[in-house]
């Protein structure tokens, strides 16, 4: 195996010791027992996934400048509803029921009786009907106002717990999308008698002394820093004081970043970690190792719970000479899939066939163009060095001496990014970048900040990224078929909205074909037609390349917290870094250790 590599299957952990940042601004404690210290026991410690945070002062949710993963959307933020991935079905939150008429072309959301914000105010159709007209005034600026200016015609009020959505065309999935957390997270409703009169495009949501950020979850915000994040129990959460869900027994929840896998990994050896994000599997069993209270989805390989977000190679196809369709399929035929998942991922995860996450009701899509012979007129799966060469040659391009292609005294390059905490894309380009040079394509890894690499990916100033950027569809097909819909292509150096066709790939067959799919139910038998022309195109084009299935290895230590969400107590999502987290923390139970 190339030497290259021999790092990628880590068997031991690092010594390291935890060097943390202090907090540069604190609130004080909400809620909390007068003079009484809040100890282990009572304290859940959890991984911040994406790293230091360049902005911790920002608690605005819609700036694209925000993180919400540092414990912003899980416990202060509430979504409307959560889609449980375990049973299928969409459970009310805040949100009691949201039904559609007979048309499909208008939703009525009902909210749950006894909702108030942490500043006690009660959390009304105001709220929502003031956040939702604020994106459709700002768009596409703020994070989620170009779905909302897509499709939403108006918002009213119909009494204090009812809101009425007009949309622009009929859309069956309107819940499901947009206020579900589907993926990550949802659109955010924010407090109207706060937000009133602020610039959405300025206001940082951050004030400690008028105890900002408000929302509505079991905690509030205690301090920030770059790498570190406290909120402590709000016992006067409305949730319940109403009887809709006990508190919280975490009385203080921290949110840290303490460095590369290994230093974090040592932490989590040591219990000064309850939940890690993903790892490799050499650093999950030397854990193990030391900390046999740690668990995982599986107690035995994969070990992994299957993220929805599959692995791609993502092009520019604004950018020669990527925007050449062949020549994005001679960089196919140059990648070994099989090579990645054992490299990359030690055997954890399988190469992808679509850029879809193998999930049940999307794999009978996938099945359907493979026994409709799409798989076989376009073979993505078939790693074949030499009909790389073939195409790069009849394109022009002639071998150096230097061994890589040139044309024009040019040399044929590909740069692929990936943001600098992002490991596990990381070690997949680390492979990629060998097997491309394998075939005279002079392609080099370049790691970027987290924050810079997502504003690279909007603007379009990218060759190629190793991204997930076709992540939306879990149980339906027309959410991450429709990111690459020609309406969300914009320019390089416009910014993509709500991150959508990063490749700005424009093909208006497939587009519209993909319009006719968002027409639909859910469940209508017309859709898998409709998929196989869109794929026809798709294949055909390969604006993007499926590369792996998304493995998360993520561990939790039982040292100090039972109850943790596992494949054989699937009560929900293994996701600490969604906004679904406030069912993971019902169910978690302090040990007294």
């Amino acid at each position: 195996m190339p030497g290259r590599f021999k790092f990628l299957t880590r068997a031991a952990l690092a010594a390291a010791f935890l060097l943390l940042l202090a907090p540069v601004q604190t609130v004080a404690p909400a809620s909390t027992p007068a003079g009484q210290a809040i100890d282990r026991t009572k304290t859940l410690i959890l991984d911040i996934d994406g790293g230091r945070d360049l902005t911790p002062d920002i608690w605005n949710p819609y700036l694209p400048s925000r993180r919400l993963d540092v414990g912003y959307h899980q416990s202060i933020l509430e979504p409307l509803f959560i889609l449980n991935y375990e049973t299928g079905q969409i459970q009310g939150w805040v949100g009691e029921s949201m039904t559609p008429n007979a048309t499909q072309d208008a939703w009525t959301l009902k909210l749950r009786n006894g909702v108030t914000w942490s500043d006690g105010v009660p959390y009304t159709a105001d709220d929502v009907v003031f956040s939702i007209q604020m994106l459709l005034s700002h768009a596409p600026d703020l994070i989620g106002s170009s779905d909302m200016k897509d499709w939403v015609a108006s918002v009213s009020k119909v009494d204090d717990q009812t809101v009425q959505f007009a949309l622009n065309k009929p859309n069956p999935r309107f819940q499901l999308d947009y206020f579900s957390v589907r993926i990550w997270g949802g659109i955010n409703i924010v407090p109207k008698h706060i937000w009133d009169g602020q610039d959405p495009l300025t206001f940082k949501n951050y004030d400690p002394d008028k105890g900002w950020p408000v929302g509505s979850g079991a905690y509030k915000l205690a301090s920030i820093g770059p790498t570190e994040f406290t909120y402590v129990r709000d016992d006067n959460w409305w949730a319940a004081k109403t009887g809709f869900a006990q508190l919280p027994e975490p009385q203080k929840l921290i949110w840290t970043w303490a460095g590369p896998e290994e230093t974090r990994a040592a932490l989590m050896a040591d219990g000064g970690l309850d939940s890690m994000m993903d790892i490799t599997l050499g650093t999950f069993k030397a854990i193990q190792a030391r900390n046999p209270n740690v668990i995982a989805w599986y107690p035995q390989l994969p070990y992994a719970w299957l993220d929805p977000c599959a692995r791609n190679l993502e092009f520019n196809t604004a950018v020669a000479p990527w925007d050449d369709k062949d020549m994005r399929w001679a960089v196919n035929f140059a990648l070994d899939r099989n090579q990645i998942v054992a490299i990359a991922y030690e055997g954890t995860t399988l190469p992808s066939k679509f850029f879809f996450p193998a999930y049940g009701p999307l794999n009978k899509y996938v099945d359907a163009a493979d026994e409709a012979g799409l798989y076989n007129k376009y073979p993505l799966l078939t790693h074949d060095p030499d009909r790389a060469k073939q195409i790069i040659e009849s394109k022009g391009y002639t071998m150096g001496g230097d061994g890589y292609y040139q044309k024009n005294g040019q040399q044929l390059g590909l740069t692929i990014t990936a943001g600098d905490t992002a490991t596990e894309h990381q070690r997949i380009i680390q492979v990629e970048v060998e097997q491309l040079q394998a075939v005279g394509i002079n392609a080099v890894q370049r790691n970027e900040a987290e924050a810079v690499w997502n504003e690279n990916r909007d603007f379009g100033r990218f060759e190629a990224r190793q991204g997930w950027d076709a992540c939306d569809s879990v149980n339906e097909p027309w959410a991450s078929m429709d990111r690459f819909n020609a309406k969300w292509a914009v320019p390089v150096g416009e910014r993509s909205p709500s991150s959508k066709n990063i490749w700005r790939w424009k093909n208006s067959e497939y587009s519209a074909i993909v319009d006719q799919m968002g027409t639909l139910p859910l469940g209508d038998p017309k859709l898998q037609d409709l998929f196989l022309q869109a794929t026809d195109i798709y294949l055909n084009e390969l604006p993007d390349i499926p590369i792996t299935q998304a493995k998360k290895l993520i561990p939790f230590d039982s040292t100090h917290w039972s109850g943790w969400p596992t494949h054989d107590k699937n009560l929900i999502q293994a996701t600490t870094w969604w906004q679904m987290f406030p069912v993971i923390l019902q169910n978690l139970h302090s040990t007294g250790r």
